[in-house]
């Protein structure tokens, strides 16, 4: 590994700090965007359950919205539980735009590093035809520095397309995962605000 690292130059050292930074980009979206931790299941239920036996109160508010980001959400919504369903869904609207950008954190950083990753990898395709050129004299090739330009274009154009292919899977991956907490977000809020003002049984 360290004489590939060697024999590829300069060019590789971009490459593997962008490696490095998607690893654990995705290391830490796969711990964080777990459906239990966002969107507990049973959360609207307990929350329905409370606010029939024990109806709202600011400290039943605050511990819900400690639970989870799909809490915060039910939370905006018991705050303004004595308000109009307009100004309750107003309000979840507001949380809901502000939870969502927050599940998309660090994913705008991993989409650029699986766009850029193969560019990295043609600007040492780049450098590496350079030195292949340069190594051509009157008196013919110079084989060191042919084979190090050689190791150069390979080596950089195959560890971009080995960083882009992966970050741009859990990219894709990471993005559909957010859109289906947020539509499911919006469904248990929609739940909440229907039974407060009496427009379904839960």
């Amino acid at each position: 590994m360290f004489a590939i690292i060697e024999a590829s130059g300069w060019p590789i050292w971009p490459l593997l700090l962008a490696s490095v930074i998607a690893v654990a980009l995705i290391i830490e979206r796969s711990i964080t965007l777990r459906r239990s931790k966002i969107v507990p299941p049973q959360l609207v239920d307990d929350v329905l359950a409370d606010l029939r036996q024990y109806g709202v109160s600011g400290q039943m508010a605050e511990q819900v919205a400690q639970h989870s980001p799909l809490g915060r959400v039910l939370a905006a919504g018991l705050r303004n539980v004595s308000s109009s369903r307009e100004i309750m869904k107003e309000a979840i609207e507001e949380t809901g735009r502000a939870v969502a950008h927050e599940l998309e954190r660090y994913l705008t950083t991993l989409g650029t590093i699986a766009a850029i990753s193969p560019l990295l990898g043609l600007f040492g395709t780049i450098i590496g035809m350079i030195d292949i050129f340069a190594s051509q004299g009157v008196t013919g090739a110079n084989p060191q520095q042919l084979a190090q330009g050689i190791s150069i274009a390979l080596n950089t154009t195959g560890l971009g397309l080995i960083i882009a292919i992966p970050a741009t899977i859990f990219w894709r991956h990471f993005r559909a995962l957010v859109d289906s907490f947020v539509i499911d977000m919006e469904q248990q809020a929609i739940k909440l605000v229907e039974v407060v003002h009496g427009e379904r049984k839960a």
